[in-house]
């Protein structure tokens, strides 16, 4: 029988087709155009592309007698291919929120305590201007700094670059993606990007080492992941945890945390021992093999299961299994890599093993991702700066090839090389995003000005001086997002309801900033159609045709050697770098090494993260649809732990990490599925944002305990499971 849960799924499910067969008529629509006019019953759609995650699917909306019904896939469009994830069908659910901020804020007690006084949008950004111009008179424009997420910040990182600013940082690239990209600039001579190349689809072994594909819900991966298994792919999941994707694996190894890179070297020994390599990909496209295999000699599988806790002989089987399927073996390169401190050469690794599989460029492996263009507006070129940026003083992070936000948070709290007096946060919230909440707040006292932009109260929010309220992505116009993958494409968003308050899009406020700062002609366009419509005419684009469309897709081209593409390696030695003498030369190791992780406290326990399905990081805990589903997160224990503790499911903990501090509340998920030695909880609960009334103190927060952390010394990446919990039982 269906669980109460399922069975009111099945019902609305069932209830929605009904309805969806009782409409008596269906249009295309410009946004508000025809749905205001339209008769009882009349649905439009309107396409846009999706926000509610940085996979930025293609999506066509609803509106049932002009109000916002429901959100799908474009079918046109190469990333959702007409299907949304669970996030993005819920995203009617943050337009209806009632925790949503509704106007601007401006603070009227002492930051942190949260409170506000409501003004109108003249009055709010008058203040943000005078005290930005405040600050540039005594310190000069660099001294005020963007904090980033999402394509909203476009426009606000234009204005604050025009008026002189050259501070910003996104937390995506230290706090998630950077390890995994730097490894493969440093190997491949280029990164992987957004979404990366992986021919999952046609891949014969797919390998997830820390990868949640299921849970971690990127949609066209998890799709491809979904038409892999149907073909009959062999998956190899590495987890300490028994995941969606290790319930789909031939092969689970329950790896002991923070030891990944020993199974890695492990991996790479076998198939070089064993002569199981492409040997011709080697020949060609190998720049130090000889020294690379002599570095990895002893990393034998006897070595690695004392470390890992894997079975050397599962370790070679493994290893095998990936041979046997080359060049159509995947080492999924994974996303959210920042886990222990040495995450590039952690990334490095993996993309080693890629290449000894001989799958770059190759069908079920890592194909040449296509792309296209799309013309740029007429703007005026930036000022040159008078400072330089303070993230990575005097390369102290040589491989950074982006801004290091805790390089960021430091400058600011040490005033060098410079002061920095400002912050403009969008779409950040930088309380649960970067590690040890303490040196966030610290950062915070320093400034003069915290501007955030934000849709919801959040905990960054809560310290602001100011608090402008951000339309949801239903709600407005952004730039196009222009995409590679098999084949370049461009998704157009625009407006699909009005914003249900005073809330205004993000280049309007930055609009309205350029002109109070003085740099108005930067933004020169009447409005968004203007600016959208300006860069099609220049590139040939019928504007009016990707308006009723939502998608264009650009000149296909192999992208794969059976294709007849042609790889090259913008590397130094411009092949393969099995073995790096630009990490020799700076001081680090030119083949990954492998250092063990630190042993808990006695009666502690390594904590690891991951996703829910439903929910984006720490965004989506308010939005009604989503909340049902999952309202808050667990801590999976072993069922042989949580009887020793005497623990049951469903009771409530507090966790407890080895610095002293302690969780919201939060329920035991007693299981078998998980490594005795091993604690595992979803990211993004525990809010104590007092606005977020529906997800107020629901669970327990992975970025509280998260006071500990490592800094990646080749790109400043910082750790996110360097902590260890004890639990609390409640009285």
């Amino acid at each position: 029988m269906p669980s109460p849960s399922r069975r009111r799924f099945l019902k609305i499910s069932a209830a929605t087709l009904g309805a969806a067969a009782a409409v008596p008529m269906l249009q295309q629509a410009t946004p508000f155009a025809r749905a205001a006019s339209a008769g009882p019953g009349t649905v439009t759609t309107i396409p846009t592309y999706c926000e509610m995650c940085f996979w930025k699917c293609g999506g066509i909306a609803s509106l049932r007698d002009g109000k916002l019904w429901k959100f799908e896939g474009n079918p046109l469009d190469p990333m959702s291919r007409g299907r949304l994830c669970p996030r993005g069908t819920g995203a009617p659910g943050n337009h209806i929120d009632p925790d949503r901020l509704k106007r601007p804020l401006i603070r009227s007690g002492e930051r942190g305590q949260e409170q506000w006084k409501s003004v109108t949008w003249g009055e709010a950004l008058d203040y943000v201007a005078e005290r930005m111009k405040k600050i540039a008179a005594e310190h000069g424009p660099e001294s005020i700094a963007l904090w980033k997420h999402g394509t909203g910040s476009r426009f606000f990182e234009h204005v604050m670059r025009a008026y002189g600013c050259v501070n910003k940082a996104a937390p995506s690239f230290a706090q998630c993606r950077g390890p995994r990209d730097i490894g493969n600039l440093l190997t491949y001579g280029t990164g992987l990007g957004s979404p990366e190349p992986t021919d999952i689809a046609n891949t014969r072994c797919l390998v997830l080492i820390g990868t949640h594909l299921g849970e971690n819900m990127h949609n066209t991966q998890v799709q491809e992941f979904a038409e892999a298994i149907g073909k009959g792919a062999t998956i190899i999941c590495v987890d300490p945890r028994y995941s969606t994707a290790a319930s789909k694996a031939k092969h689970w190894l329950p790896i002991r945390p923070g030891t990944d890179l020993a199974l890695v070297l492990a991996w790479l020994n076998v198939l070089v021992k064993e002569g199981l390599y492409d040997k011709d990909f080697v020949a060609k496209h190998g720049h130090g093999f000889d020294k690379f295999a002599a570095a990895i000699a002893e990393n034998t599988p006897e070595w690695a299961e004392k470390e890992t806790g894997i079975a050397a002989g599962v370790i070679r089987e493994t290893a095998r299994e990936m041979a046997r399927h080359r060049p159509a073996t995947l080492v999924h390169p994974g996303r959210r890599v920042n886990w222990n401190g040495d995450d590039a050469q952690r990334a490095r690794a993996i993309a080693l093993l890629n290449a000894l599989l001989g799958n770059w460029g190759r069908q079920g492996g890592i194909f040449l991702a296509a792309g296209m263009k799309i013309a740029g507006y007429p703007f005026p070129k930036y000022p040159e700066p008078g400072k330089p940026k303070v993230d990575n003083p005097d390369g102290r992070w040589p491989f950074a090839d982006e801004e290091v936000t805790t390089g960021l948070r430091e400058a600011t709290i040490t005033g060098k090389p410079y002061p920095i007096k400002g912050w403009v946060v969008y779409a950040a919230n930088l309380i649960q995003t970067l590690p040890n909440e303490k040196e966030t707040i610290e950062a915070i006292k320093k400034l003069d000005l915290l501007v955030v932009v934000e849709t919801h109260p959040s905990e960054i929010a809560g310290w602001a001086d100011v608090v402008l309220p951000d339309t949801t992505f239903l709600e407005r116009h952004d730039d196009f997002y222009v995409g590679w993958g098999r084949q370049g494409w461009a998704a157009m968003r625009q407006p699909v309801v009005a914003p249900p308050d005073e809330q205004k899009p993000a280049w309007w406020m930055a609009k309205e900033l350029a002109n109070r700062l003085g740099v108005g002609a930067y933004m020169p366009f009447k409005d968004m159609e203007e600016y959208l419509a300006v860069r099609c005419e220049k590139s040939g684009i019928d504007y009016a045709k990707f308006k009723r469309e939502g998608i264009v897709m650009g000149p296909k081209k192999p992208i794969t050697i059976e294709e007849g593409a042609e790889i090259a390696f913008d590397t130094p030695s411009k092949k393969v770098e099995f073995f790096s003498d630009q990490l020799a030369k700076a001081g680090f190791d030119p083949v990954p090494k492998y250092t063990p992780p630190e042993a808990p406290p006695a009666g502690f326990y390594p904590l690891v993260t991951g996703r829910s399905p439903v929910h984006t990081f720490s965004r989506t805990q308010t939005n009604p649809l989503l909340a049902d589903l999952v309202g808050e997160n667990e801590v999976w224990i072993n069922a042989a732990t949580a009887a020793k503790a005497g623990l049951k499911s469903g009771q409530y903990v507090r966790l407890k990490n080895e610095d002293g501090v302690v969780s919201n509340r939060v329920k035991v998920k007693a299981t078998q599925r998980i490594r005795p030695d091993t604690l595992y909880m979803v990211y993004g609960f525990g809010h104590t944002a007092k606005g977020l009334r529906r997800a107020l103190n629901k669970g327990a927060s992975a970025a509280q305990l998260n006071t500990r952390y490592k800094v990646d010394p080749l790109m400043g990446g910082t750790s996110i499971h360097r902590n260890f919990v004890t639990f609390e039982k409640e009285a």
